[in-house]
């Protein structure tokens, strides 16, 4: 499927799978349990962009982790779900709490457990290195793989298209924040 203007336009709510997506799927484990994961600055970036925008964002996360919580809380995410296998449910929740529809929430997974939610919302991504399942689904795939920018890659494609301006001007307020040194809030 691929998504039309008017469905790019009409997003309000971005949400993400963890492991995959925002990171490339590998989990340390000792035997202590789940140590760390790696993110991609990158794609930290990505989700201050779409929050200086208006855009919310949001995980719904299969594991749970303190990596990924203390990630969710650096990064600033409007909502974190964690520990969910069955995300449908969690979605319709979200949606009925914010009074959202559906149409108007882009999902980014990575496997065959984000299909029932990717299949309902109105924008649907997917990192390069997906299950084949999942590319056949989504709206786009991404050039990128997940937790190599992938998250990047989606964010400057959307808001390109939203706004209708050049990369250079969406860069542009954040880029004035550094030259002029004010750095504080912006996190990878």
């Amino acid at each position: 499927m691929i998504a039309n203007t008017e469905q790019v336009k009409n997003i309000k709510l971005v949400l993400f799978d963890v492991d995959g997506v925002l990171t490339d799927g590998s989990i340390f484990i000792s035997e202590q349990g789940e140590i760390f994961k790696q993110f991609n600055v990158k794609d930290g970036l990505a989700i201050e962009l779409l929050h200086r925008y208006g855009i919310t964002t949001g995980v719904i996360s299969g594991k749970t982790s303190p990596a990924l919580t203390r990630r969710c809380q650096q990064l600033g995410f409007n909502i974190v779900i964690t520990g969910c296998k069955n995300k449908l449910p969690k979605l319709h929740e979200i949606a009925s709490v914010r009074g959202i529809s559906f149409e108007n929430i882009a999902f980014c997974g990575d496997d065959v457990l984000d299909l029932p939610v990717m299949n309902v919302c109105g924008l649907s991504i997917s990192p390069a290195d997906a299950h084949s399942l999942v590319l056949d689904s989504a709206d786009w795939v991404m050039t990128l793989e997940g937790g190599r920018g992938m998250v990047r890659e989606f964010a400057d494609k959307l808001l390109t298209l939203q706004l209708g301006i050049s990369l250079c001007e969406i860069y542009n307020p954040l880029m004035d924040k550094i030259k002029s040194d004010d750095v504080s809030g912006i996190h990878q």
